[in-house]
């Protein structure tokens, strides 16, 4: 691939998951799963679509990009920093656990870490935020709200990559 063409596809990359991240804020998820802060994690698809077709360090740039987006269009720097620790948590442990694809991990189980790892990011950037490590307690709550949210992750990477190696998109 060009250079030029996986810029391009970085910053179409980047739209698509910030519009995903800025849609999936209009998703009342709080009606069927009522914990606070509980996502999908549309937005992640692409990250980790990203860090599986394209170089680590370009799903690093367009993770950045979408954060930083998403806290000038719709956030704070509050929303910026949970962003920040959690996608960066979640994206390092999606790479770490692609070494073992298939020998141990499935993406099923990947995704399923990496959105608990997000959670966690999350927890830290509360704890900085409030100063205080109360916030801690809300943690078991939100990793038993992050397996399914992974695995629907998962289960979206699988079709998508199945679906772009059947027509040989990289």
């Amino acid at each position: 691939m060009t250079k030029a063409r996986r810029i391009a596809l970085c910053g179409v990359l980047t739209a698509l998951a910030l519009a995903l991240s800025l849609a999936e804020r209009m998703i009342p998820i709080q009606l069927l799963i009522p914990i606070p802060g509980v996502k999908l994690g549309l937005a992640n698809v692409v990250t980790m679509f990203a860090l599986l077709f394209l170089k680590p360090r370009d799903a690093y740039a367009i993770l950045l990009c979408r954060v930083c987006l998403a806290a000038i269009f719709a956030g704070s720097v509050t929303s910026f920093l949970f962003s920040l620790l959690g996608g960066m948590l979640a994206l390092t442990t999606t790479w770490v656990l692609l070494r073992w694809k298939d020998r141990t991990f499935t993406m099923f189980g990947i995704s399923a870490a990496a959105a608990a790892m997000h959670d966690i990011g999350q927890i830290m950037a509360a704890i900085l935020v409030m100063g205080t490590t109360d916030v801690l307690a809300y943690l078991p709550l939100l990793l038993v709200s992050a397996i399914p949210m992974g695995l629907l992750t998962g289960a979206m990477i699988q079709v998508l990559s199945a679906h772009l190696k059947a027509i040989q998109f990289m």
